[in-house]
């Protein structure tokens, strides 16, 4: 083994040793969720220390779905998030196309203000926005209401005006020669381009909206239409919490998306990567 090779494990071993601590730090709340959606809410506040599962999960499963419908919530979720990412992708998408590539009189204006909405804090916008769907447009309780606000992402137009400003203009310019419209070179040639930055863009904003609780909670009141972490919330009462119930549910939402990002960090990694560098 040369020196370089012996230099490189070296810092591999170092690098591993310095990591791993912190990933168990990372990952130990993560196991003592899991822990206690197994235990009764009595054994979760009893002076021992638990740090392996007991047998009382699918007790606190039954409890979450006899109070709040969570498999039905879930669903509203997966069908809330699912939407909301294919039309946010496809919405930011159209955005940094065209910010990438047209240019028109107050472009830059148009980029600063999207620039500046990002330093906004979202409780800043969350009380007129509530008002203008629930009071003047009437769609309070509606899946219009839970979807189509949040759909402009200021941070996914200006990721997707990166990831196309870094392809070749003479590739649009040839497809244009040819008598290509202007829509089937964004279809067929940019977007098939863009599936890195695409695939990450989507995980990004599927995970915002699986986890949105303060939006969903404000303008839907109906009981049978809560999404999940919106029905975790109905389990804390002024006088009773279910907490075996709530680490049940939030072990439900959670490892799904764990799963889902490890089997897809790769395309993330790729994806972030390819928009980060010009």
């Amino acid at each position: 083994m040369t020196s370089r090779s012996q230099a490189r494990l070296g810092r591999s071993i170092a690098l591993h040793l310095f990591l791993t601590p912190l990933a168990l730090i990372w990952l130990f709340p993560l196991w003592m969720m899991v822990v206690f959606s197994t235990m009764p809410d009595n054994g979760i506040f009893s002076p021992g220390i638990e740090l392996l599962p007991h047998g009382g999960f699918l007790d606190n499963v039954n409890n979450l779905q006899r109070d709040t419908n969570f498999v039905g919530a879930i669903g509203i979720s997966v069908s809330v998030a699912v939407t909301y990412t294919v039309l946010s992708v496809l919405l930011t998408s159209m955005a940094g196309w065209a910010l990438a590539r047209y240019e028109f009189h107050g472009k830059g204006a148009v980029v600063a203000i999207i620039f500046g909405t990002i330093t906004l804090p979202y409780a800043v916008v969350l009380i007129p926005q509530f008002i203008m769907v629930a009071r003047d447009f009437a769609l309070a309780n509606t899946w219009i209401a839970l979807i189509v606000p949040p759909l402009f992402n200021s941070l996914g137009v200006l990721f997707m005006r990166q990831a196309f400003s870094m392809m070749p203009a003479e590739l649009f310019d040839a497809a244009r020669v040819e008598g290509v419209k202007e829509w089937r070179i964004f279809l067929f040639v940019a977007l098939p381009l863009a599936r890195p930055m695409l695939a990450a863009l989507a995980i990004i904003l599927f995970l915002a909206s699986w986890n949105n609780y303060l939006w969903p909670l404000l303008i839907n009141s109906q009981p049978g239409a809560m999404t999940a972490p919106v029905a975790l919330g109905t389990l804390i009462g002024l006088t009773k919490v279910s907490w075996g119930g709530i680490m049940a549910g939030a072990v439900m939402l959670t490892v799904p998306m764990l799963i889902v990002f490890v089997l897809l960090q790769r395309h993330f990694i790729a994806g972030i990567a390819a928009g980060a560098v010009k």
